[in-house]
């Protein structure tokens, strides 16, 4: 009898059915929905929360957006109203040596418009064609130059095409501009930028011209000039290295910056 009831047992529990210790009362099913219902609008709440955090950062940022255009809108019309007062300053000006001065921080002014607005067609952007970019800040720069009556004195881009960080894109452009500008001041004839691969891995960007060529022993580091300082800043900005030689196109004097 008692082998009856052993068997029994053992084919009872082998069937699958539950044991008392793992039955659940209809109470607990309900306390556990109602606990998970409570959860549920818990996160529905926090996601509402979030929702409108992002919708709040998503105007500010709209804002802010519309505020830093009408400011560089300001910049521009700011600036370009400086260089037409020191423009027009210069021309009346009796002293020689202040007209030029006055004339020279037109032409800067107006540069540094020029480039800043050049530059807003880099926003957001993560690299930059920069062949393409040089090419487009030239023929503004040759226009400038044409209409100072200084037509011999062109500008033309050569070399590879590359794609660089916004990061170096900003600041090579603005060492370009500080190079073209004692270019064509200093020099004559064509002036050429030239973009080229290192065989070591890099760049090297140069600005060169004919003309003179520069004195010997001359050095950068011990220059007063505004330009060269601003150059050697940007250049230190990038990681690169200032070289400045004779051009073995041209002959001339060639300003350039090596950078990886």
């Amino acid at each position: 009898m008692a082998f009856q009831q052993s068997l029994l047992s053992k084919i009872f529990m082998s069937s699958g059915t539950p044991r008392k210790d793992e039955l659940r009362s209809v109470a607990s099913y309900e306390r556990e929905l109602s606990e998970n219902r409570c959860r549920e609008g818990q996160l529905r709440e926090a996601l509402a929360r979030e929702e409108e955090l992002l919708r709040r950062k998503d105007e500010v940022i709209h804002t802010n957006k519309v505020l830093s255009m009408e400011a560089d809108h300001r910049l521009l019309n700011g600036m370009q109203m400086i260089a037409s007062l020191l423009s027009l300053q210069s021309q009346a000006e009796c002293n020689a040596d202040a007209a030029e001065h006055l004339s020279a921080a037109a032409n800067r002014v107006a540069t540094i418009a020029r480039v800043h607005r050049r530059l807003h067609t880099l926003d957001d952007s993560v690299s930059v064609a920069f062949k393409q970019f040089l090419e487009e800040l030239c023929r503004e720069y040759s226009s400038m130059l044409a209409s100072e009556d200084r037509r011999k004195q062109s500008i033309v881009v050569e070399g590879c095409e590359s794609n660089l960080p916004a990061a170096t894109a900003i600041p090579l452009s603005l060492i370009v501009n500080e190079f073209i500008t004692n270019a064509a001041k200093h020099g004559h004839g064509v002036i050429t930028v030239r973009l080229e691969e290192r065989a070591e891995g890099g760049h090297i960007l140069s600005v060169c011209n004919e003309g003179p060529t520069l004195p010997e022993g001359f050095d950068p580091a011990a220059s007063q000039g505004l330009g060269m300082q601003i150059v050697q800043a940007l250049v230190g900005q990038i990681g690169g290295e200032l070289r400045i030689d004779s051009c073995a196109h041209c002959g001339g004097a060639r300003f350039a910056v090596a950078f990886a």
